[in-house]
This record gives structure tokens, sequence and C-alpha cells, in this order.
């Protein structure tokens, strides 16, 4: 059984990783990385980079825009909007958690 990278690498936001590895990973094209990048969906860790680099947690992203485009027959532009929309979901539940733990209720 051949190890793909993610299922063995740390995904966090410390540890950084080029373009290249995203798109290797991912499967996405690289026509369809650099829209997600330009829409903000992904974004590198210093935009003024000549040469950009990402967080290791835009693995999870990349293959969950992957698996919308395929499972779906989605356009990049449905990507990017499930994308955005799966995001704001996730900030939501972060907030609602925090909120809940300082009220101390219990879910």
């Amino acid at each position: 059984m051949k190890m793909n990278a993610s299922e063995w690498v740390w995904l966090n936001n410390h540890d950084v990783c080029s373009a290249r590895n995203l798109i290797e990973v991912s499967g996405l094209s690289s026509e369809e990385f650099d829209e997600l990048v330009d829409v903000g969906v992904i974004e590198p860790v210093d935009e003024t980079a000549q040469v950009k680099s990402f967080h290791l947690r835009y693995v999870v992203t990349v293959n969950t825009a992957r698996r919308l485009r395929d499972d779906f027959d989605l356009d990049l532009n449905g990507v990017a909007l499930a994308m955005t929309l799966v995001r704001r979901i996730d900030e939501l539940h972060e907030e609602l958690a925090a909120t809940q733990a300082r009220l101390g209720l219990e879910m």
C-alpha cells in the first residue's frame, strides 16, 4: 500500500508547504489552485513573497475542493462558493463552542 504524504504529515497552522505540494496532494490543476488563491479560499503565508508558501492545514481545504468538484461536477465558481460557505460554517461552529464554554453549557 502506497502512503500519501498527507496521510502522515501533521496538518497545522505552523508548518508550511509549496503550492506544488498542495496541487500534487489534491489533484487540482495549477489553474484551479491559482483561482482558489485569487478568490481567497486559500491564502499564502506571505502575500508579498516571490515564492508563495501555504500552511499545511490547506491540505484538507484543497482535498475538499477537489472532492466537491468531482462529486458534484461543480465549476470553479461553484467550488469557491461552497468552500467559502464551509469555512463560514466552521467559523460559526467555533464561535458557538466558545460561547457555550464561557456560559458553561454542554451540547
